[in-house]
């Protein structure tokens, strides 16, 4: 190991050492001046840094896999305003500890544009955690009967973003219910949330088994928030539609609400 190896591991420039030989030959050849090339230098450790940062965010945050905006297909949903959603990935939301819901029946890209806003915020350098409805309330539950659901929801309170996944697929009980609205109101106006659900929010009283505790629910969820509500067709039918097993329905036109 030579000096500069040396100097760069006590930097805790880890990924330097095995770089900056052929980064130097290259600003060498390009005939970059002494503050170009530490730009360069520099430059390629951040990088690094990032891509490792983002890299163990996403995994921390259990996401079921990694889709990004950019795979999206919008021509498929032609209903949903793109603005909207370019304005969602800028990720001002999470700076105003706001939140997102994306409503819609099964199968119209709820839950892809819900983890790649995720992957967005991940690559901000802000932690995020993905749960499914039922998981969330086993970990509630669990910790209740353990003597740990303050902690736990301490714990979840910290999470940047959490995004909610199917949201009124399963009915709760009234327990559960108490439970996710203590969360709701641990979070409200502190962090974001990104919540996708297949149920209206007329429904939600039945979801949660309680018109009153749904409506205070709704209240915190809703007060500074974005809605997103897809009237599209399921991607899961477009081999069948492209094999001529079903003809395509005219999409229904996209509503989008914001509340501050």
């Amino acid at each position: 190991m030579n000096d500069l190896d040396e100097l760069l591991l006590r930097l805790k420039m880890d990924t330097l050492p095995d770089a900056v030989e052929n980064l130097l030959e290259q600003a060498v050849k390009e005939d970059l001046n002494a503050r170009e090339i530490l730009m360069r230098v520099l430059g390629h450790e951040w990088n690094n840094r990032r891509y490792k940062g983002t890299a163990a965010r996403l995994k921390q945050a259990r996401l079921p896999w990694v889709k990004t905006l950019e795979q999206f297909d919008f021509s498929f949903q032609p209903g949903i305003d793109q603005r909207i959603i370019r304005e969602l990935a800028g990720l001002s939301f999470v700076e105003r500890n706001e939140n997102v819901v994306l409503l819609g029946p099964p199968g119209v890209g709820k839950t892809h544009l819900a983890v790649a806003l995720g992957v967005k915020a991940a690559e901000a350098g802000h932690r995020l955690l993905f749960m499914p409805l039922d998981r969330l309330m086993a970990a509630l539950v669990k910790a209740r009967l353990e003597n740990r659901l303050e902690r736990q929801l301490q714990q979840l309170s910290y999470i940047r973003v959490l995004i909610l996944d199917e949201i009124g697929y399963l009915p709760m009980s009234r327990d559960e219910a108490n439970l996710f609205f203590r969360l709701m109101n641990r979070r409200y106006e502190k962090a974001s949330i990104i919540l996708t659900s297949n149920k209206s929010f007329s429904d939600w009283g039945e979801v949660f088994g309680d018109h009153v505790l749904a409506t205070a629910i709704l209240d915190r969820l809703l007060h500074h928030s974005t809605t997103v509500n897809i009237k599209g067709e399921s991607y899961r039918l477009k081999d069948k539609r492209k094999a001529g097993t079903i003809t395509r329905r005219v999409p229904e036109k996209q509503e989008v609400e914001s509340s501050n």
